[in-house]
């Protein structure tokens, strides 16, 4: 996987055309119900983003677990997608997978062809993103965990973290405002940077 260069800035083309001879790569940004999935992808992205969102009814109360979230208005359905030139070479195809449980047959479609994944995780509600992570192990899709900086998010030690979340030492933890589009391109560039190194490992390792 030839990613050289990955980390120089992009001039994306105005007209939103993608760059000639760049390749086009899947990444999945997943996490729990209200971890700021969309959020991601909607500061990150260089063309407007598709989003899903529909409004939470009172219908929707005994199915969807507002805990830690009860100011959420609205949810993603399906996906939401938007894409990000890193560089002339590199363009990341993001795909944002819905949070609650009742969405998550979508999950093995939206999986395939993904290169790496984003888990997006809230500090304050660590289990909400278990299901992702253990999906993102199911499936053998490489990932890293980008904890989302709430207002009244908390400061824990990044092993402490690690170990609540029972991962791999060698996934990465970072922190990030998804809300800020350098903080969530940061992100990506430090996933790629792991796809780099995993793969960099498996050619020595032959």
């Amino acid at each position: 996987m030839d990613l050289k260069g990955f980390d120089r800035p992009d001039q994306p083309s105005a007209t939103g055309a993608l760059p000639a001879g760049s390749r086009s790569v899947k990444v999945m940004i997943a996490g729990g119900f209200g971890t700021g999935k969309t959020t991601m992808v909607r500061s990150v992205s260089d063309i407007k983003p598709l989003t899903t969102e529909e409004t939470l009814t009172q219908a929707s109360i005994d199915v969807d677990h507002l805990i830690g979230v009860t100011d959420k208005q609205e949810t993603t359905v399906s996906l939401d997608f938007g894409r990000i030139g890193l560089n002339e070479q590199l363009v990341l195809y993001l795909f944002g997978t819905p949070g609650q449980e009742r969405f998550w047959f979508l999950w093995n479609g939206l999986f395939k062809g993904a290169l790496g994944a984003v888990v997006l995780v809230d500090t304050r509600r660590l289990a909400s993103s278990f299901r992702a992570i253990e999906e993102m192990e199911r499936q053998d899709v490489p990932f890293v965990i980008a904890l989302n900086v709430f207002p009244d998010s908390k400061e824990h030690p990044v092993e402490e973290i690690r170990e609540a979340l029972d991962i791999s030492p060698h996934t990465p933890i970072v922190a990030c405002d998804a809300r800020d589009k350098a903080s969530s391109r940061d992100v990506l560039i430090a996933l790629i940077r792991h796809l780099k190194e995993r793969s960099a490992a498996v050619l020595e390792s032959r």
